[in-house]
């Protein structure tokens, strides 16, 4: 990846806004598109920075040196960070991308001088360390907030819980009660804010206690997508009080992956297997960027998939014991690859008329739009979570960590787009049995027609949006016109007056 800025900075005149990453797939996929409209759609020329480590993983190499990304887009990073040296062992992950973009901050600040001062500075949400380097060069800075507007409201609500609750949070009486937002039962609270002894916890109350700071919030959704949870941000007297900043939700933002990324032989077999499939018959099994399945988990999913004899396509990695989220840091750089020495002996050979298995990674999104997939097991990251609406597909929740467990009540209690298999009572395992149920239910049951008819709408919905006129179009496009109108800077202010 590039280390050093090589554009004039007044090139073709262009207004300059600078967006800054963390190394996190799940981060960097949705600012990358948004950087992509602010340059295709909105006229603008974006320094992408990214908060490097030195051991970039394939498919981050991939993403970030595609030769397809737009000519007033670049992508520099910041000088690599050697977290050995700084991050302790045994950190989770929100600890490490901390405490990585802590060590980036001078290097962060000589680029923003560097690059002649940008008219405007986009922050991922876990780096908001980087609102104080903003305002010492006077730079209006924004929060980029990856995940859902209700996820959104919950964090902005924390730091009220925070001082209110005594003791840990998975311990109160009943369900926590956001303001103007569905309730959140304890089992399905995001693992930062379940133990308060660890360093995880202090970095997420940190961060979401600086989102006020912003000049505003652009959001990965959209009005018809979340609209209790926006007009809740909006107007709820709670929000008005904290001052939320505008926010503005311009989604949804998909990583088409052909589009800048060149698609892998095997993600063309994969492709040409699906053309072979019946229409929406196929389950996609995918649990994102970093997550694995325990060992005793990847043989139920196994077996629950030949029980099912449903069509399959599962992007398998290597079990580990370890944690859900071990492939976070590594993905695409698997060292074992083979499938065959890490699934139940005979699966692959009883399965082999009706499923597919491709080690670690795959152009996801290129699968979820072909005709022949009719569901998707995910993990319900966001991202994964935005496409497969975007596509019309229904899901198999299969939450791993962070805030995935948030989403998938969302996306099958209130949405009305996922099934959540049970867990076997007594256990941490969803059986075969389950599975088989879960998988049948969605492909080819009543339950799963309804679903499917409920994604397509939401689908359309997402369509509207984007369209000319529609909600996400106008609020992005209203944001690009007061960044085309501010001259740099407003003398050092972070606030929500800065961006009026």
């Amino acid at each position: 990846m590039p280390e050093t800025a090589s554009y004039s900075s007044n090139e073709d005149n262009k207004p300059h806004v600078a967006v800054l990453a963390n190394s996190g797939l799940g981060h960097v996929i949705p600012l990358l598109e948004f950087s992509k409209r602010l340059v295709i759609d909105h006229g603008f020329r974006v320094t992408f920075l990214v908060v490097a480590t030195i051991d970039l993983t394939p498919v981050q190499d991939q993403l970030l040196n595609a030769p397809g990304l737009p000519r007033d887009l670049q992508v520099l990073g910041l000088p690599a960070v050697d977290t050995a040296s700084i991050v302790p062992e045994d950190s989770r992950i929100l600890t490490r991308i901390c405490l990585t973009v802590e060590a980036s901050l001078k290097s962060l600040k000589a680029m923003l001088i560097e690059l002649s001062y940008p008219r405007v500075l986009v922050v991922d949400l876990f780096c908001t360390q980087a609102f104080d380097v903003a305002g010492e060069l006077s730079i209006p800075a924004f929060s980029f907030f990856s995940t859902s507007a209700s996820m959104l409201a919950f964090s902005l609500y924390m730091p009220t819980l925070d001082r209110e609750v005594m003791g840990e949070m998975v311990d109160l009486p009943g369900p926590v009660w956001v303001p103007g937002c569905q309730p959140v039962r304890l089992e399905d609270l995001l693992d930062e804010v379940k133990d308060r002894k660890n360093e995880e916890y202090r970095w997420f109350l940190y961060h979401v206690s600086r989102l006020p700071m912003a000049a505003g919030i652009i959001i990965n959704t959209w009005e018809g997508l979340e609209p209790g949870s926006l007009r809740a941000l909006r107007e709820d007297s709670f929000y008005r009080q904290v001052p939320v900043p505008p926010v503005h939700a311009i989604g949804p933002l998909v990583h088409e992956d052909g589009e800048a990324v060149g698609l892998r032989s095997t993600d063309a077999e994969c492709l040409a297997w699906l053309d072979r499939q019946p229409e929406e018959s196929v389950v996609l099994v995918s649990l994102g960027s970093g997550g694995t399945l325990t060992r005793e988990q990847q043989v139920e999913m196994a077996w629950g998939l030949e029980l099912s004899q449903q069509r399959f396509l599962w992007i398998v990695r290597k079990p580990t014991d370890a944690s859900a989220f071990a492939a976070f840091f590594n993905v695409g750089s698997d060292e074992e690859d083979d499938p065959t020495k890490y699934l139940p002996l005979g699966f692959l050979e009883k399965t082999r008329e009706v499923g597919m298995v491709v080690p670690s990674w795959a152009a996801q999104v290129a699968i979820l739009s072909h005709p022949s997939v009719g569901a998707f097991l995910s993990h319900c990251g966001w991202n994964s979570s935005i496409e497969s609406l975007a596509k019309g597909v229904p899901m198999i929740a299969w939450p791993l960590y962070a805030e995935q467990r948030m989403n998938a009540a969302m996306l099958a209690e209130d949405i009305g787009v996922a099934i959540r298999p049970s867990v076997e009572e007594g256990g941490k395992v969803v059986g075969r049995k389950e599975i088989e149920r879960a998988v049948r239910a969605v492909v080819t049951g009543e339950e799963g027609k309804r679903m499917r008819r409920r994604a397509r709408e939401i689908r359309d919905s997402s369509v509207e949006s984007l369209s000319h006129g529609g909600s996400s179009q106008a609020s992005l496009a209203a944001v690009c016109e007061d960044w085309k109108t501010k001259s740099r800077g407003c003398e050092g202010e972070l606030y929500a007056d800065c961006a009026s």
